[in-house]
This record gives C-alpha cells, sequence and structure tokens, in this order.
C-alpha cells in the first residue's frame, strides 16, 4: 500500500503542481507580449491546478498513515515539523495562487482586450508567480530533507 501511495503523490504532484507553478511562472510573458488570450488561459490553469493539488495532499496524508516498509511504525505524524510547515505552506500557495495571481491574471486579461498597457501590472504577477513557484520549491525540499524527524 505504501508504494501505491507514494507512485500517487507522486504522480499527482507531478501533474496538478507542475502545470500550476509552470502557469504562475510564465504569467509575466503573457502580459509582456499583451496577450489577453494567454492571460485568461494562465489564469484558468492557475485556478484549476490550484483546486487540484488538493489531490496532492490528501494522497499525502494517506501516505502519512501508511505504514513504512520494513517497519510497523506510520510514515510520517501530522505532529512532525516537516508535515506541519508544508500543510501551511500549501495553504499560502493556494492563497497566493487564488487570491493573488489569478485575479490578476483575468484583470490583466480584460486590460488588454481594452487596449490599454499593462506594464504596471506585470511585475505584480511576476511577483505572485514567483512566490508561488518559490513555496512549492520549499515543500519540496521539506519532502526529501524532513527537518524534525
Amino acid at each position: 500500500m505504501f508504494k501505491l501511495l507514494l507512485f500517487l503523490h507522486l504522480l499527482a504532484a507531478v501533474f496538478a503542481i507542475g502545470p500550476l507553478v509552470g502557469a504562475a511562472s510564465a504569467a509575466a510573458r503573457a502580459l509582456r507580449s499583451s496577450d489577453a488570450a494567454a492571460a485568461t488561459s494562465a489564469a484558468r490553469t492557475v485556478k484549476i491546478y490550484s483546486y487540484a493539488s488538493v489531490v496532492v495532499v490528501v494522497l499525502g496524508f494517506g501516505l502519512m498513515s501508511a505504514t513504512a516498509p520494513g517497519s510497523s511504525d506510520h510514515v510520517a505524524d501530522f505532529g512532525d515539523t516537516w508535515i506541519l510547515l508544508s500543510v501551511i505552506l500549501w495553504g499560502a500557495a493556494v492563497a497566493v495562487a487564488l487570491v493573488g495571481l489569478e485575479p490578476a491574471l483575468r484583470q490583466a486579461a480584460s486590460t488588454i482586450s481594452a487596449g490599454s498597457p499593462v506594464s504596471t501590472m506585470t511585475g505584480r504577477v511576476a511577483a505572485y508567480g514567483g512566490a508561488t513557484a518559490l513555496l512549492y520549491a520549499v515543500i519540496v525540499a521539506l519532502m526529501v530533507y524532513r527537518p524534525g524527524s
């Protein structure tokens, strides 16, 4: 059961978090090229995959409760520092993506469609995208190094 849950958790991370971070990181490019369709597409991608990232977390919780190979202990507990930090950072990443990046991209798409410049929005979109990517990178580091366990 452990290997199946690990496989599903990693697969979900690749197919849910990967496109989210990719869209978040590339979103500013749509604004620099004044491409309303690309900004709208990036906003939709950020929204869909932010919600899909819940699957990664649920599978991670299932993986935590599985018994480690060659042991009778669970893989991790909610009280473990790296688990707690990972969940908090995931919540922050989703909040940045859904409350900051996605609305900024929708606003930029509307502004581009109206024929107005979006140069002032590019930095904000790039910052939200970079923050989202950085938060997920820290989560991966926590998963690999497991501080406090």
